[in-house]
């Protein structure tokens, strides 16, 4: 599943003509910013907007978030071999897909909305499977330049035995990858 929304309004971002907007698009970082729920991705969001797209006005920027597949979800019942009808099955499904979805369509929202609070173009989209993979896929169909990703700040014991998305990124992911750490607490 894949889903699209954007977002005008990017300074710098005006539209020339033919052989220099493609050459300009050629030459524009393209970046990818994955975000989830946490208040440390957005975070890592808005550093990238301040930090990164602030300098480059040309960038595109796109904001990913990775849903994981309905069928990812074992049902309880079913492991004790308990009979359920298909259609019970496929209308659980349904509904969990279609919650699924909207806070998938809400996350992306809440991205977007602070890139257009900075008065930057976005695109948002949302990609289906384990977010590892399912991001380091979409970063290599876009072609990004970077990818920008928060860190929860996982200790080292929590982090071996979960794993980390921004571990997995920083070595599989086909472009940069900059993690940005969580703010301190006070």
């Amino acid at each position: 599943m894949e889903q699209t929304d954007a977002v005008s309004g990017t300074p710098g971002a005006g539209v020339d003509g033919g052989e220099r907007t493609s050459r300009k698009a050629a030459t524009a970082l393209k970046l990818v910013a994955a975000v989830d729920s946490s208040e440390e991705s957005l975070h890592a969001l808005s550093w990238a907007l301040d930090n990164i797209v602030r300098c480059h006005p040309d960038a595109t920027l796109v904001v990913v978030h990775a849903q994981h597949a309905v069928d990812h979800f074992a049902y309880p019942v079913a492991a004790h071999g308990i009979n359920i009808l298909p259609s019970c099955k496929s209308t659980a499904a349904e509904s969990m897909r279609k919650a699924q979805e909207e806070n998938s369509r809400r996350i992306v929202a809440r991205a977007l909305d602070i890139c257009k609070e900075r008065q930057v173009g976005a695109t948002g989209t949302v990609v289906e499977g384990d977010a590892k993979e399912a991001i380091c896929q979409a970063v290599e169909r876009m072609h990004a330049g970077l990818l920008v990703l928060g860190s929860r700040g996982l200790g080292r014991i929590k982090r071996a035995f979960l794993g980390s998305v921004s571990d997995y990124l920083i070595h599989h992911a086909c472009c940069p990858v900059l993690v940005v750490r969580p703010r301190p607490t006070k």
